[in-house]
């Protein structure tokens, strides 16, 4: 059997639809809950593309000894045995390097070479940061879209979805939690 990567864009996100532009104390995961939820969708995923700013925040997860104790639950540490487990790609016109094991540096997003990724691997891939994530919406290389809303108004930041854009979704999945987070997911191909 022939398997097709899916490439799956998720990201915590306000409830008006936005990240924050450089801190993102209000989407980190109130309990182990919504982490453990978190790593789950995440553990299929064997290859990471990031932008330059999600990827230096995601960064920290190379060195779990250095992150702070209250981040280190049970929770925490599966997130980062999964996370440190798999690749990345950062796509930065700026870096000159980057500091973490099993991580290329690319300058320029090329679409094609991510249709022969989903074509070669026999994972699933995600796409993290919501600029990089929009090139990738608007180049039609996005099977699922995983949003984590936080129950905050941010009232702007950087959108998380393209605002030029008109894609019919499919609701795959949809879960609650106590914390008031609420997890959806998205086919991109209905």
């Amino acid at each position: 059997m022939l398997f097709r990567s899916k490439l799956i864009y998720a990201t915590p996100c306000s409830l008006d639809g936005y990240i924050g532009r450089d801190e993102y104390d209000w989407s980190a995961p109130p309990t182990d809950v919504e982490l453990k939820v978190i790593t789950d969708v995440m553990r299929p995923i064997g290859t990471y593309l990031y932008g330059r700013k999600t990827f230096q925040t995601m960064e920290v997860w190379e060195h779990p000894e250095a992150m702070p104790p209250e981040l280190m639950t049970p929770g925490g540490k599966d997130f980062t045995q999964v996370w440190l487990a798999a690749d990345k790609i950062v796509y930065s016109r700026t870096l000159n390097s980057v500091s973490t094991k099993k991580t290329q540096l690319k300058k320029e997003f090329d679409p094609q070479e991510i249709r022969q990724l989903k074509s070669a691997l026999n994972h699933d891939i995600s796409v993290g940061g919501p600029e990089l994530a929009g090139e990738m919406i608007r180049a039609k290389l996005v099977d699922e879209i995983h949003l984590f809303i936080v129950p905050v108004i941010k009232g702007g930041g950087v959108p998380v979805l393209p605002k030029d854009r008109n894609i019919k979704l499919e609701l795959l999945e949809e879960r609650r939690f106590g914390a008031g987070w609420i997890y959806l997911r998205y086919g991109t191909n209905p």
